[in-house]
């Protein structure tokens, strides 16, 4: 049996996001969802140690956005010769703060507490 060995629980969902970078928006696919961070399935990927801004938009017109940090970077390939051919490309984004509200500071992450 594997033991757990993550210190924050995992929500075991799928979710479009989309990412914004100075160089403009983007959409992915946010994976492995927790309090502390979360994997992004993209196209391309930004730069290690990149600052982003991540929107979860609900189908109701909701949205939540936190910005984020690039920690690490993905790319797999399937079977295919040419690195194009059925791969995987992604990120792992650490949270760094929440967006409060239209122009209104920034919630910073407290590593302390586990929000649930």
């Amino acid at each position: 049996m594997i033991q757990e060995r993550r210190k924050s629980l995992r929500l075991d969902k799928v979710f479009t996001v989309y990412l914004t970078t100075s160089e403009g928006m983007t959409r992915g696919i946010a994976r492995n969802i927790s309090s502390a961070g979360m994997f992004v399935e993209t196209r391309e990927t930004v730069p290690l140690g990149s600052q982003l801004r991540v929107t979860f938009a609900g189908e109701d017109g909701a949205e939540m956005t936190c910005l984020c940090e690039v920690r690490y970077q993905v790319a797999l390939n399937f079977g295919g010769e040419a690195p194009t051919h059925s791969g995987c490309r992604g990120m792992g984004l650490r949270i760094v703060a929440y967006e409060t509200a239209e122009d209104g500071p920034l919630l910073l992450v407290d590593r302390e507490r586990v929000l649930h």
